[in-house]
């Protein structure tokens, strides 16, 4: 019994060991990495000494990346700069602060009616706040929503209203049998996302009608129970979203 409860003890301390190296250190002391007199390496660590001969130490981490050049004239140039891999958890205490990223450029709108998309901006949009780093404050207001472009992996922002866009056409039959014409470039070519209603009533998708990208093609039918015809003056209703 002893030794199950040491073999428990020891499994948790080393549990609990493992954790503690990978949270993030936010308070106490920082030890030192690797120690190769001048950052020759990516990320290596710079020894200098103070102006009262103590050594000293200069690293990064976390997320921060030092590049050094050892080859320009008149020495060596070490950089610090952001970005780089998150080696621990990270966490950002912004109480009481405003936490902003100025700059992110909006997904544009989408196009409705036929009309073209709004250009993609970088202006602040739904932040009334002071000027952040010198860049100029938004006047919008409103709500954005962050989302990722997966092509590029640019993180973008996309104004809440345009997160879920719709849409309608109005069509009327100008004589019978003679489908309307329903095209609009902003139908999308999921069935599952496109409603059509004739006189009001629904039409079934994929078989009252089928969609491709901007166009709905109506199909009538003679076959029983799903027949039907158009006649003039029938007005059609599409409804979508994207």
């Amino acid at each position: 019994m002893k030794q199950h409860f040491l073999k428990l003890g020891l499994a948790f301390m080393i549990f609990f060991a493992f954790n503690i190296t990978n949270a993030q250190q936010i308070t106490g002391d920082v030890g030192k990495g690797e120690d190769v007199g001048r950052a020759t390496a990516l990320n290596g660590t710079i020894r200098v000494i103070d102006n009262k001969g103590t050594k000293k130490f200069l690293q990064v981490q976390n997320g921060l990346t030092l590049l050094t050049d050892a080859t320009p004239d008149g020495g060596i140039i070490s950089t610090w700069q952001l970005g780089g891999t998150l080696t621990d958890n990270t966490y950002i205490d912004a109480t009481g602060q405003v936490f902003s990223l100025d700059g992110i450029k909006v997904v544009p709108t989408p196009a409705t009616g036929n009309g073209a998309a709004t250009a993609t901006t970088d202006q602040s949009i739904g932040s009334n706040g002071a000027a952040i780093g010198g860049a100029t404050a938004g006047t919008d207001t409103g709500w954005t929503v962050l989302v990722r472009d997966e092509a590029t992996g640019e993180v973008q922002k996309i104004l809440a209203t345009n997160l879920v866009a719709a849409g309608q056409l109005l069509a009327t039959a100008t004589a019978d049998g003679t489908a309307p014409a329903l095209a609009d470039g902003s139908i999308p070519g999921e069935f599952q996302k496109v409603w059509v209603y004739r006189n009001g009533a629904k039409l079934v998708a994929n078989v009252d009608y089928t969609v491709a990208a901007g166009v709905v093609t109506l199909v009538e039918n003679t076959t029983a129970p799903n027949d039907w015809e158009i006649f003039s003056g029938d007005v059609f209703e599409v409804q979508w979203i994207n």
